[in-house]
């Protein structure tokens, strides 16, 4: 029923989200959160996977190359990603804003948000259509 409900309301990503890329192996970050429904705002946790400029969602964290994700965002559609502690009234919680959407997510800790927060949008600078390679700022790097 699930499945039907994702497929009728458009939510099941486009293979071509992420059909190029070994999401099952060395993620830039992986980890659980907490998601907001689209529709339905409960909250769900979920495997979350950074890598190559795309943040894809797993029912579990058993992921394999014959995974298919819940969700695709990729990182270059992404305006801001910030703090919503006082927004959702919530511990842990952020948020990842579309020109069109705002998707909530909530961490086990102060320390996994942030370091959500940082993977994001240092993913976003560097899958950024406005800055050349030259222009990317390696931040690890200046640690």
């Amino acid at each position: 029923m699930e499945s039907l409900l994702r497929a009728w309301t458009g939510q099941d990503p486009n293979p071509d989200d992420y059909s190029n890329i070994q999401f099952w192996s060395n993620p830039e970050r992986s980890g659980w959160l907490m998601k907001q429904g689209d529709y339905i705002k409960n909250w769900r946790r979920r495997w979350f996977v950074l890598k190559q400029g795309k943040l894809l969602w797993f029912k579990d964290n058993r992921v394999l190359s014959s995974s298919i994700p819940r969700g695709v965002i990729p990182v270059r559609n992404c305006l801001t990603v910030k703090g919503a502690e006082d927004a959702l009234n919530k511990p842990c919680a952020f948020e990842l804003s579309t020109s069109q959407d705002t998707m909530f997510f909530i961490a086990d800790s102060e320390e996994e948000k942030e370091d959500w927060i940082n993977s994001i949008g240092r993913s976003i600078v560097q899958h950024s259509k406005s800055l050349t390679d030259s222009e990317v700022v390696d931040y690890d790097s200046k640690r």
